[in-house]
């Protein structure tokens, strides 16, 4: 590919600490050392890696209208619904699946922050998330990239809002500043600022030590069931563990080089579609410069204030209640107009993946696309028959999946099917009952 430089240094072989080795050892439960071994692949040879993949997973959180989205016909000769025509050029390179959602995910907004974990009930006393699809397969994986996942955002609540959760539930802010990601993927610091990350780095490690030790000490006093607990919290500080090392040797790589221009910040929300392009191109670049192989971006429409439909057009309301249209045409013709932008995005996207080589294929056939939504219809605040597109990644494409609207399948079922050929080893994720054999 094209203007990145992803340099060697001479301590891409550095090893691990052998004291601290020896420590970790000593620390017992759960704390095995094959996880830290794993790490080698990450600065192995090129030659020696196989064909990488990617994905990345778009959500807009109030989705799209549903009748001009999915096609009135299924199967590979099905016809191209009116936002599909905006695609038309790349029909082969994506598949529409319809009659598919989350069992018992429902309860309108709130089922946002599930989109990739599936995680039931999230308006039940006491929900707590699951793991999302990005992190999931990110600690399946081998370590081949500076970023395990990058996490984006546009206009989004990063409170409250994320595509992105830890095993234990816990939400991962999004990135919604594409300079700042541009400095973590391509400003390498000076000499003395690297010293500072690392010194950051050891700190943490440190306390991590000290955790340990100390848990070893309480395990000895503990039932059964607090000792199970217990290996389940040290399981996470484990992959704590993991990731520190792994960020201590990147840390100690120098950075890709590219020939892009640093970019500036849009901080306007009104410029919604100006942002989104940003942000999609900012993950374009994540992936030709082999900087993550795995990005979420979570569009936040439902934080969105009246937007620039065009340049001398805003529209009458916020996007939000755009979406509770009751049938007001002109609502609908505002946000028909905001989804085929959407779609036109797509294309851009699409098009530049498939114009960008490496070795042999387009890159777009290494890297899956999903778009995609937790809202079936906004306007009634259903969240099944949710709208789902995916494309490239070299799948079977050109094709329109449909699945009885009453009696929808699981989402996770795709789930499988992407981290599979991701390379996952896996039958099952979420509520998944198998896979979508369709797309192999």
């Amino acid at each position: 590919m094209k203007h990145f430089n992803n340099q060697k240094s001479p301590l891409d072989n550095h090893q691990l600490n052998p004291s601290r080795r020896r420590f970790l050892q000593g620390a017992g439960i759960t704390l095995a050392l094959p996880l830290l071994q794993s790490l080698h692949p990450a600065f192995a040879k090129e030659s020696e890696s196989p064909i990488p993949r990617r994905m990345l997973l778009i959500s807009n959180n109030l989705g799209v209208l549903p009748k001009q989205f999915f096609p009135k016909t299924s199967g590979r000769d099905y016809e191209l619904s009116p936002y599909l025509q905006d695609l038309a050029e790349f029909r082969n390179d994506f598949t529409v699946v319809s009659g598919l959602s989350h069992p018992d995910v429902d309860g309108g907004h709130s089922t946002e922050n599930c989109f990739l974990t599936a995680a039931r009930g999230p308006t039940k006393s006491g929900f707590r998330n699951t793991i999302s699809l990005d992190q999931f397969a990110a600690l399946r994986l081998e370590p081949m990239t500076r970023f395990p996942t990058l996490n984006l955002g546009v206009n989004l609540d990063k409170a409250n809002r994320s595509l992105s959760w830890t095993r234990d539930g816990v939400l991962l802010p999004a990135e919604d500043s594409a300079s700042n990601l541009f400095r973590k993927m391509f400003v390498q610091g000076d000499p003395s600022a690297v010293k500072r990350q690392l010194h950051k780095l050891d700190e943490r490690a440190s306390i991590l030590d000290t955790l340990l030790d100390d848990t070893r000490q309480v395990r000895r006093v503990l039932g059964r069931d607090d000792q199970s607990r217990l290996d389940q919290y040290l399981t996470s500080v484990r992959e704590i563990e993991q990731r520190l090392e792994i960020a201590r040797q990147w840390e100690l790589r120098p950075k890709p080089t590219t020939d892009e221009r640093p970019p500036d910040d849009i901080r306007d929300q009104k410029q919604f579609f100006e942002k989104f392009d940003l942000m999609l191109s900012m993950a374009r670049l994540a992936f030709e410069s082999d900087s993550t192989r795995i990005i979420t971006l979570m569009v936040d429409a439902f934080a969105t204030p009246p937007f620039k439909l065009h340049p001398d057009q805003n529209t009458t309301d916020g996007y939000h209640n755009l979406s509770h249209h009751g049938q007001s045409e002109a609502k609908v013709q505002q946000l028909i107009d905001a989804d085929h932008q959407q779609m036109m995005l797509l294309h851009k996207l699409f098009s530049q993946l498939a114009e960008t080589r490496e070795d042999e294929d387009r890159l777009l056939d290494r890297t899956m696309i999903l778009f995609g939504s937790n809202m079936g219809d906004a306007n009634t605040h259903d969240n099944t028959n949710l709208p789902i597109l995916l494309a490239g990644g070299g799948l079977k494409h050109g094709q329109h999946v449909a699945f009885r609207r009453d009696h929808n399948q699981p989402l996770c079922n795709l789930f499988v099917t992407m981290l599979q050929h991701l390379g996952v080893r896996t039958e099952s994720f979420g509520s998944s009952v198998g896979s979508l054999g369709e797309l192999i």
